[in-house]
């Protein structure tokens, strides 16, 4: 089982190193942006802000949900993870939506800006710094499977393709100054990118808040490990359930009736140590035993 201390430490370090990377981002596209004549690199560098206050929150709701139970939350806090995964999904599609407008309205009103060279640099440092950060931060939180951090990883993605839309019409308008429409276009484009990236970091956390169980294959996997252990006769009524990136598991194991209480106690202990063993990701389990009958 993965340790929940450990986890959430390391999800602030991640986190914090983020919060780094756009703040630094984010001051140089709103200068680059004033300096540099580009009302899109400006825009961008405020959603680069946007990102700092969603990483700040996994940062502070990272000390909630690693807090031990308690009295009113008998099975732990793992549940404001998928909270703040859930918001983080939503800020992201705000963010896609806005983009879309914003560029919606700049073509019905036909205002297109003329940006300079040092607003194209910037933004393609901004389209590869956060692509490095996507891909760092998706890939640490694979190995602490936190949902959190990969839901704040794909937050960099979509800060990613939202600079492309700068670097292409920036780039086009030092060749072309009539096709600096194209800013707009791929704005709406880069758009939809991010409404979709955010679909897939909200559903799975509304699914989590409506206890939908785990994949089938998983179900079948923790059948198969509890089948599997000496004693166990048939397995049913095995359910499970999300509490934040881990599981929780519960289930009925049939033993022999004519067992005494401590060796039927022994083989749901295996249960659940094996469970734990092979999915890190299995936090609890809940095993309940039946006894065995011909009919």
């Amino acid at each position: 089982m993965i340790d929940l201390d450990e986890s959430s430490t390391r999800v602030r370090q991640i986190t914090w190193v983020g919060i780094w990377v756009n703040l630094v981002l984010s001051i140089a596209k709103i200068f680059a942006g004033i300096v540099g004549n580009s009302k899109a690199l400006i825009a961008d560098g405020i959603e680069s802000g946007a990102d700092i206050v969603t990483s700040l929150a996994l940062v502070i709701g990272s000390k909630f949900w690693s807090a031990p139970p308690d009295k009113d939350h008998p099975y732990g806090h793992r549940r404001i993870e998928t909270i703040m995964t859930l918001g983080i999904g939503v800020v992201v599609g705000v963010v896609g939506l806005s983009i879309i407008w914003n560029a919606l309205s700049s073509i019905r009103m036909g205002v297109h800006s003329h940006p300079t060279v040092l607003a194209l640099v910037v933004a393609v440092v901004s389209v590869l710094s956060k692509e490095w950060l996507f891909q760092w931060s998706a890939r640490e939180g694979r190995k602490i499977q936190s949902m959190s951090v990969i839901a704040n990883a794909w937050h960099h993605r979509s800060d990613a393709i939202s600079s492309i839309p700068v670097v292409l019409s920036v780039g086009a308008a030092q060749f072309f100054p009539e096709w600096s429409f194209l800013d707009a276009i791929g704005a709406i484009i880069a758009g939809g990118f991010i409404l979709k990236a955010s679909f897939d970091i909200a559903w799975p956390a509304l699914r989590q808040m409506i206890d939908t169980g785990a994949t089938q294959s998983t179900v079948e996997t923790l059948h198969s490990i509890a089948t599997g252990i000496e004693g166990v006769r048939s397995v049913h009524s095995l359910r499970t359930r999300y509490l934040g990136s881990s599981i929780g598991v519960d289930l009925h194991i049939v033993v022999d009736p004519e067992i005494t209480v401590v060796q039927g106690h022994k083989i749901g202990d295996e249960v659940e140590a094996q469970m734990k063993t092979q999915l890190p990701e299995v936090c609890e389990v809940l095993v309940h035993l039946d006894p065995f009958e011909d009919q």
